[in-house]
């Protein structure tokens, strides 16, 4: 059962409560201002950087001028060129095996990484069109002895008086035709095998000494006519690995440096801290669309086969810039078509000044025009002075165009 308390006496219950409520809260507020230590005097907001005559001028100790990093623009002298450059078979010592003929894999006899010499069969095949070639050799073989049976018969025949010399002049042209067709016959099943007999034994072999690199070919596969032919993928790719090609996507600016005979090193990320060393071979003659880059083709030794091919690598070129000066890459800003920095004319002033680019890297950027060697460039948060420089320009027109 709920105890009953009067309404007199609970309305005065409430009363206290709210009474002691309002004490605590006071006692609270005497006890934060007795522990509270007195504010300091706020510090004056620094003055907004201003825009004149062209130049963007920030108040002496103003915040922002900590975050903008300057840096002199020194001579530019011999600067070493970092292109992207990729690794490659050389195709002067490499050959891809294609079947000349289609037929079944009855054996493989060569495997990746192993070293085959000149003429060694790579796989067997067993080629009805093969055989087929060897079937015509055979018949131009036959067809070669009875035509020089007949020439004899011919000329024995004339010899006696009995036919006349057209037939036997006809004897020779058949022989003639004959012999030639029989050579053809058989140089052409000679080239890929055998020509004494009918085997269908079609073996596929590589002209030059070398070192298998890809296979394409299982034991019992099946080779359509559609699937031989200069479109086809190669079946084996022998190379000899001592030698590699480099191809290297240059500029326009970096070819004097990229002539035939010229050298370079090569960075890999496979062996870091070494240089392996190359030379230029030839320079393709026309540029890139998509890239805009030109193809470069260098040499690089490879004796103990550490590089391999498609390693992506970084050819290092000595190029020699001594027109110009030189600024860290983040001081150059892109508008549109043009390059710009800004320079501290002075302490606290800044403007920007349109520059003519020599060369762009990633870390350096060669200055051929509109910046001289001492000047101070802008290197840390230069696009962010930009955007302040065109918000106060902006506003300098509104109120330009307003008073007119």
């Amino acid at each position: 059962m709920v105890p009953f308390i009067p309404t007199g006496l609970l309305a005065g219950h409430k009363t206290a409560v709210r009474g002691l409520l309002a004490l605590a809260l006071c006692a609270t507020a005497l006890l934060q201002g007795c522990h509270k230590a007195p504010t300091e005097a706020a510090a004056p907001e620094a003055a907004p950087p201003v825009l004149q005559s062209g130049r963007l001028r920030f108040a002496p100790g103003h915040p922002q001028l900590a975050l903008l990093t300057v840096a002199r623009a020194t001579h530019a002298q011999d600067l070493v060129v970092e292109l992207p450059a990729k690794l490659v078979w050389n195709e002067e010592r490499t050959q891809r095996v294609f079947p000349p003929f289609a037929g079944r894999v009855v054996a493989i006899r060569a495997d990746l990484g192993q070293s085959v010499k000149a003429g060694a069969p790579l796989a067997l095949l067993a080629s009805p069109d093969f055989g087929q070639a060897q079937a015509d050799t055979a018949k131009a073989h036959a067809g070669q002895q009875l035509a020089q049976q007949a020439l004899t018969r011919q000329r024995e025949l004339f010899e006696a008086g009995i036919v006349a010399r057209k037939d036997l002049e006809q004897a020779e042209a058949d022989a003639a035709s004959a012999r030639a067709e029989s050579a053809r016959a058989a140089a052409r099943t000679r080239l890929y095998g055998s020509a004494d007999a009918v085997n269908q034994q079609l073996a596929i072999t590589s002209s030059i000494a070398g070192v298998v690199v890809e296979r394409r070919l299982n034991p019992g596969q099946e080779l359509r006519p559609d699937q031989v032919g200069p479109d086809a993928p190669a079946l084996f790719v022998v190379t000899d690995p001592g030698t590699l090609w480099v191809q290297i996507d240059a500029r326009e600016s970096d070819l004097t440096s990229l002539r035939p005979g010229a050298g370079f090193s090569l960075q890999v990320p496979a062996y870091p801290g070494e240089s392996f060393i190359g030379r230029v071979m030839a320079t393709a003659d026309a540029i890139d669309p998509s890239t805009r880059t030109i193809k470069v083709r260098g040499l690089v030794p490879n004796a103990d086969r550490r590089l391999k091919a498609e390693m992506l690598v970084t050819a290092r070129i000595s190029e020699n810039r001594s027109s110009g000066v030189v600024v860290p890459a983040s001081a150059v800003l892109l508008n549109g078509t043009r390059h710009s920095v800004f320079i501290e004319s002075e302490a606290g002033v800044f403007e920007p000044r349109t520059v003519t680019l020599g060369h762009e890297g990633p870390r350096e950027v060669i200055i051929t025009g509109g910046l001289t060697a001492g000047e101070k460039v802008v290197t840390q948060n230069a696009l962010l002075l930009a955007r302040q420089f065109q918000s106060l320009a902006e506003e300098a027109g509104a109120k330009k165009e307003t008073r007119q």
